[in-house]
């Protein structure tokens, strides 16, 4: 499309469509614009302005890390949140995790000050955190992990790994707790709550001064069930009761109720009510495959924070 020229009286809505395009298309300066109108710079700005006003352009931010604001509001003001973290979501679910783990770290970052220690579960989400958050984000922090994480099968797990990363970046120190998420034996998991250093892990745990976790889905590419917690038979069982994923290894109808009691009842860690009483839990989840579980956690009360992106958020929105 040519500029137009001195000569030329075209129809308003013409002229600032020209002058637009001239400017955010094709990367003419505003005196450039204006020396091909015989207009003046400060005439050249108007129409920009007004060629905005009329919706002809229309500017977004399209950084990674851009925050939703108003998905966040509406979050915030469904549920009752205390604060709520909404990034975009790319066309690659990979990259997905990764903007929500960035801003979840960047939630970290913010608050790092005020962080002496900090509760944190595992997963492939909370991995992505651990990974990005960069040396000295804090000082000092103590690192607690919240609910078991040794593998019951040949693969391992990054729950360990998970909190040292956090605590290494903090410049501070990691208590772990060395035991499965879901232990194969009701008698198993109440001779672990028997010891001493359990009880002591869960105390803490319960103390810290902000819990950070992931919301996990439903079905076999679970870390739960890539680790052998939860087996295809108990996969099938939860899913005919209604469950539509876990956290912190409880798994959870819709309304965030308990969905089989003998899975919760061989489940280390946390409770949900631990975390429904905590007044700084914070969920982190990405996707839109994880607005059920997202939903479920918002409804029961089991998040007073939530980072996560704009397919998820408007998906929990729409239900």
């Amino acid at each position: 499309m040519s500029a137009l020229g001195v000569g030329s009286e075209p129809d308003r809505s013409e002229l600032l469509l020209s002058v637009a395009q001239s400017y955010y298309e094709r990367g003419r300066t505003q005196e450039e614009i204006g020396r091909d109108l015989h207009l003046t710079r400060w005439k050249v700005g108007r129409l920009l302005e007004e060629a905005r006003t009329e919706g002809i352009v229309q500017i977004r931010v399209v950084h990674p890390q851009a925050r939703k604001s108003d998905l966040e509001q509406e979050l915030r003001t469904r549920f009752g949140l205390g604060a709520c973290v909404v990034v975009p979501t790319p066309d690659d679910d990979e990259q997905g995790h990764a903007h929500v783990a960035l801003a979840a770290a960047g939630w970290l970052r913010s608050h790092g000050d005020r962080l002496r220690t900090l509760g944190v579960s595992w997963g492939n989400t909370m991995e992505g955190v651990a990974a990005v958050l960069p040396q000295g984000w804090t000082h000092g922090i103590e690192v607690i992990q919240v609910n078991g994480g040794i593998s019951r099968s040949v693969r391992p797990t990054t729950a360990a790994n998970v909190a040292l990363s956090i605590a290494h970046s903090g410049d501070g120190r990691a208590t772990l707790l060395p035991v499965p998420a879901i232990v194969e034996h009701v008698g198993t998991r109440e001779a672990l709550y028997g010891e001493n250093f359990v009880v002591e892990v869960l105390e803490s745990a319960r103390a810290a001064d902000a819990l950070l976790f992931s919301l996990g889905a439903l079905g076999p590419r679970s870390v739960l069930v890539q680790s052998g917690a939860v087996g295809a038979d108990e996969l099938l069982r939860l899913r005919g009761a209604g469950a539509v994923g876990d956290v912190l290894g409880h798994y959870v109808t819709t309304d965030g109720g308990i969905a089989d009691d003998d899975v919760e009842s061989r489940t280390v860690g946390l409770t949900l009510d631990d975390l429904r009483a905590h007044p700084q839990s914070v969920a982190v989840a990405a996707g839109a495959a994880k607005s059920r579980i997202i939903t479920a956690a918002l409804v029961s009360g089991l998040c007073s924070v939530l980072v996560t992106d704009e397919a998820a958020a408007r998906a929990v929105l729409e239900h």
